[in-house]
């Protein structure tokens, strides 16, 4: 791979892990990504949000995992089982990564009932389709409806070999549908069908509730020392 330039954000108060500090490296602005480029940096541990690529570079702190799927051997077990009877009514369409109202709309009230004290429920569509979209990436963002209600937003990248998690918000008042889990199983029986050999999952914190529910997808890999191996 070409050489990479990179630069490293000063500590700041971790979004995770009560009374911790983090850092990041990003890809420097000067770098033209490419969606090919970015897939060998997702193997290396990096993400994108919008058009930026980083990976977590704490000094004192190694909770962030980057973890993966591979697709083929995943087997659900039986909450995945049930998520995927209650939900077997849901329609999905798979959309261009633009910009439409009625995904900013969802997004806003996903963000307000999750994340209200947050600035991401005071988004503006510029800074909602910063976030999820990107100038460079294969980006789809995918539908899915429940009784031709528009119930939950999946954004999904594309590769070659792999698909990635990047982002789902869902109608708060279909959160007993379970959602966020049925996206995650959408996603990867949409990869298995498209041959991918992944799905990428973005980071795995044990100690943070709202990102060890990675665990659940068996069988998974982790990123450790620079080499991927099976987390169990």
């Amino acid at each position: 791979m070409i050489s990479i330039p990179l630069y490293l954000t000063a500590a700041h108060e971790c979004s995770y892990l009560d009374d911790q500090s983090a850092q990041s490296v990003f890809v420097h602005p000067s770098c033209a990504l490419t969606s090919d480029l970015y897939a060998q940096l997702i193997e290396q541990g990096f993400r994108r949000s919008g058009d930026e690529v980083y990976r977590p570079q704490c000094a004192q702190c190694s909770a962030c995992i980057p973890v993966r799927l591979a697709v083929e051997h995943f087997k659900p077990n039986r909450r995945q089982k049930r998520c995927l009877i209650k939900n077997s009514q849901i329609t999905v369409e798979v959309k261009p990564a633009i910009f439409e109202q009625a995904h900013y709309e969802l997004y806003i009230r996903y963000q307000m009932i999750r994340h209200g004290s947050g600035d991401m429920a005071k988004a503006s569509p510029e800074e909602y389709l910063g976030f999820l979209g990107s100038t460079w990436c294969d980006t789809l963002f995918v539908e899915f409806s429940i009784d031709n209600e528009l119930a939950g937003v999946a954004v999904v990248d594309q590769f070659e070999n792999a698909l990635s998690a990047v982002y789902t918000f869902f109608d708060p008042k279909f959160a007993s549908a379970s959602l966020g889990v049925y996206a995650v199983l959408w996603q990867i029986e949409q990869a298995r069908c498209m041959k991918k050999e992944f799905l990428y999952l973005g980071y795995w914190i044990k100690a943070c509730q709202k990102m060890s529910y990675k665990s659940d997808y068996q069988p998974l890999q982790v990123l450790v020392g620079g080499q991927w191996i099976d987390e169990r």
